[in-house]
This record gives structure tokens, C-alpha cells and sequence, in this order.
């Protein structure tokens, strides 16, 4: 069978120049199929041209369909955007979270001899009241007061050693005297007119205040000068 096609393929001298001009197996078999097809060439050529139309043909929806997806689209858009924002103030709050925390652990260390260092300060304050009571003129004579000037040394180096302790751990003394008087570091217990003496500035100090890594912890007490004429 197919012997006896191909040789009408030969014997035709358009088919054969075709055959020569393609030079595949392919177009020997399309030539062979259209021998073999009682249907006409044109009739072939309008099949194939719908198969390839509904194939390119795009689905249509209708108008409700469309809305419907188009609704779906805007409120799933919405429903993404809400959960972003709030993944980001999810990440905020714990952020804000993580550094109030760390504050908060920083600050304890920082401060957590605070309330055992202010009660300390009263025995300073003791000790600084006994020194301060001893008269000069008998510890001149350390011949004759030799018990009391030993008792003096001893208590000095008392409050040497725990002034020093407390600077170890972030407790420092100060001292105002002479200096502009600061309601922020300092607590007037009076006031009066010095000669010689700026109006506004500390004259006495009662008592020695002290800050701790840059904070007050106690306020100093002082006598503050003031202007004679009201000034």
C-alpha cells in the first residue's frame, strides 16, 4: 500500500517537488494522510482554523462574577493590610518591651545599694559630729590628752574607711560651701547677711550631700547668704 503510494507521489511532478522541497518524513506523511482523507483540502484547512480559535478563545464571566471576585480581591487586600500592621505593632510593643526591660534591669544594678548607702549616711554624719565637737586646743596637747587625741584618730579613720567604701560603689560626697546655692543638690536651712559673702551663696554646710553614678542621694544641707538690704 504504502509502496504504491509513494510512487504516485513521484509520478506526480508537483507532489514530488514538494516531497524534495520539505525533505522530512513529516511532510510525506501529510501528503499520505490527505491521500488517504475523503474530506476536501478546504474543508480540513476550516477545521483546523476552529480547533485553533477555540483553543486561543478566552473564558468569559459575567458581570455578577466579576464584581463577586472583585470584592473577594479588596476585602482579602484589607484582611493582608490589617494583619501586617498589626505584625509591626506587634514587633513595636515588643521592642518597646525589651528596652523598658533592659532599663529596668540596668537601673537595679545600678542603684541597688541606693536605700543601704542613704541609711549608711547617718553614721557618717555621727561620726563627722564627733570630730567636728572635739576642741582643737585639746588636741594640740597630745602630751597631756593623749587618749583623746588617739580616740580622735580612730574615729577620722572610721569615717575615712567607710567614705571610701562608699566611693567604691558609686557614692560620692560633696561640699557647697562658698558656691551659688542649688535647689537641685542642696536644702536651705536658713538664711542670713553675711559680710564679705555673695548674697545666693552657701556660707555653712551642716551636712555633707552625696549623689550616687551622677544622681542625688542626699541633698546638702546649708545656710545661704542673704542680701542685707532685700535685694
Amino acid at each position: 500500500m504504502l509502496r504504491s503510494v509513494f510512487a504516485s507521489v513521484y509520478r506526480n511532478p508537483s507532489i514530488a517537488a514538494t516531497a524534495r522541497f520539505s525533505g522530512s518524513r513529516s511532510a510525506a506523511s501529510a501528503f499520505a494522510r490527505r491521500m488517504y482523507s475523503d474530506k476536501p483540502e478546504e474543508t480540513e484547512k476550516q477545521e483546523g482554523a476552529k480547533k485553533e480559535g477555540a483553543a486561543e478563545e478566552p473564558a468569559t464571566i459575567s458581570s455578577e462574577q466579576f464584581e463577586t471576585l472583585k470584592k473577594s480581591a479588596t476585602e482579602k487586600d484589607a484582611k493582608i493590610k490589617e494583619l501586617k500592621d498589626a505584625y509591626l505593632r506587634s514587633l513595636a510593643e515588643a521592642e518597646n518591651i525589651r528596652t523598658r526591660s533592659k532599663t529596668e534591669i540596668d537601673n537595679t544594678k545600678l542603684f541597688a545599694i541606693q536605700k543601704f548607702a542613704k541609711d549608711l549616711l547617718d553614721t557618717v554624719d555621727i561620726l563627722e559630729l564627733a570630730l567636728k565637737h572635739v576642741p582643737q586646743e585639746h588636741l594640740a596637747d597630745k602630751v597631756t590628752n593623749k587618749s583623746l587625741v588617739d580616740l580622735h584618730e580612730g574615729v577620722e579613720m572610721t569615717k575615712s574607711n567607710l567614705l571610701k567604701t562608699l566611693e567604691r560603689h558609686g557614692v560620692e560626697s560633696f561640699d557647697p560651701i562658698d558656691k551659688p546655692y542649688d535647689p537641685n543638690t542642696s536644702h536651705a536651712l536658713y538664711q542670713a547677711p553675711v559680710p564679705g559673702k555673695t548674697p545666693g551663696s552657701v556660707f555653712a554646710v551642716e551636712k555633707r550631700g552625696y549623689i550616687i553614678k551622677g544622681r542625688v542621694l542626699r541633698p546638702a544641707q546649708v545656710g545661704v547668704v542673704v542680701d542685707p538690704n532685700g535685694n
